[in-house]
């Protein structure tokens, strides 16, 4: 079982907890992601920025 603090740093957008997700009924499943806001959208950001920048002609 994994807790909120088990990705702080984590660079990624979410992360698909497999373990934590139910099926409520045969058409409805509950499921479970986590993340770490600020981290990860700091890392999409510099993503877009890298994208951008090779776009441009900045980088190679």
């Amino acid at each position: 079982e994994v807790v909120s603090t088990d990705f702080q740093g984590d660079r990624r957008s979410s992360i698909f907890d497999a373990g934590a997700g139910i099926e409520l009924n045969s058409n409805f499943f509950k499921i479970v992601s986590w993340y770490d806001n600020e981290w990860g959208y700091s890392n999409r950001v510099i993503d877009l920025m890298t994208t951008m920048a090779k776009k441009d002609g900045i980088l190679n």
